[in-house]
């Protein structure tokens, strides 16, 4: 169980793709830069927060375990950028471009399960 996501369980988050869980990462992520962007520290901070918790459940994926050590640097660079002194010299437009990859990916995954649903349904129809 989650601290922000109370709701989230494990098997909840586990039945989204990698792609879905991290464009769900980036979306919190975005949220956090924008707020920190027009001086509001809390709700970037909570944003944050979100953010590495749902990461964390990413990372607690046991289908991840070839990814964990992009997973778990993903997470220290955000931590980084956001608290630490910026070592890694992260942008605003690098964390862009990484989550809008994950959130373009699990468009295109959602848009082929339909496709895929309306052809069955086709199917389904043409044969009774």
């Amino acid at each position: 169980m989650t601290t922000f996501h109370k709701d989230l369980t494990d098997a909840k988050w586990q039945a989204f793709s990698l792609n879905e869980q991290l464009a769900n990462v980036g979306s919190e992520v975005e949220r956090a830069m924008k707020w920190a962007g027009k001086g509001e520290t809390g709700y970037s901070t909570n944003a944050l927060y979100r953010a590495l918790d749902l990461l964390d459940l990413t990372i607690s994926d046991p289908r991840h375990r070839g990814r964990l050590k992009e997973l778990c640097r993903v997470r220290e660079v955000l931590l980084d950028y956001f608290v630490g002194p910026n070592e890694f010299g992260s942008t605003a437009v690098l964390w862009h471009t990484y989550f809008h990859a994950f959130g373009m990916a699990a468009a295109l995954e959602r848009e082929r399960a339909f496709a895929q649903r309306g052809a069955a349904d086709a199917e389904r129809a043409h044969v009774s």
